[in-house]
């Protein structure tokens, strides 16, 4: 099997629901938010981090950066969020996309016309990425979400249902990576209401 062909199958594999998330991983990771974040998110503060390992297969580290307001799962209009994604393998472009698809379907609902369009502009928009790439992705509220390749700008989607179901991939309480899932809200505290 080519590295190519193990790539794409392990990344399809993942879709399955055998995934687990494994502990954080402290070391070797910056304590402030990217440039790119802090542009985005004032006073921007790590959330929480975790790995996402498959059948023992690190496939990425991920770190979720909250601005002053935190992040509501009941609201998440409330302020803008950055998802980072430190991979630790190669995959192509197309698979992240129907990849992400696949995941999005199992944690919203919306028709097979919106996510056929969804897949198309990610396919579009997302590249290749390697051992060592960052993908950053930012929940921007009543916008959508806007992409980073390595800190480098890749676009946006400006549709804020797209912003609501990709980030759910991660962020929903019916993702596939529940672990992984608890780790990213660790240090998030419900805002009380004034």
């Amino acid at each position: 099997m080519t590295l190519r062909m193990l790539s794409v199958s392990l990344l399809t594999l993942l879709t399955v629901g055998s995934a687990s998330a494994e502990g954080s991983n402290d070391a070797g990771l910056k304590p402030g938010a990217p440039l790119f974040v802090e542009r985005a998110i004032a006073d921007a503060r790590l959330a929480g981090q975790g790995s996402f390992r498959w059948f023992g297969l690190l496939i990425y580290d991920a770190q979720l950066w909250v601005g002053p307001k935190g992040y509501q799962a009941a609201a998440p209009d409330i302020a803008p969020f950055a998802l980072d994604l430190h991979y630790a393998r190669s995959f192509d472009s197309d698979s992240i996309a129907e990849t992400s698809i696949e995941e999005m379907k199992k944690t919203g609902e919306a028709s097979d016309e919106r996510y056929g369009h969804w897949l198309q502009q990610m396919k579009g928009l997302f590249k290749n990425v390697v051992k060592g790439t960052h993908v950053t992705g930012i929940f921007m509220p009543g916008y959508g979400a806007r992409f980073f390749l390595d800190g480098r700008a890749l676009g946006d989607i400006t549709d804020p249902q797209f912003a609501h179901a990709f980030f759910a991939i991660w962020l929903s309480p019916k993702t596939s990576a529940a672990g992984l899932r608890k780790k990213l809200l660790a240090n998030i505290k419900p805002i009380e209401p004034q």
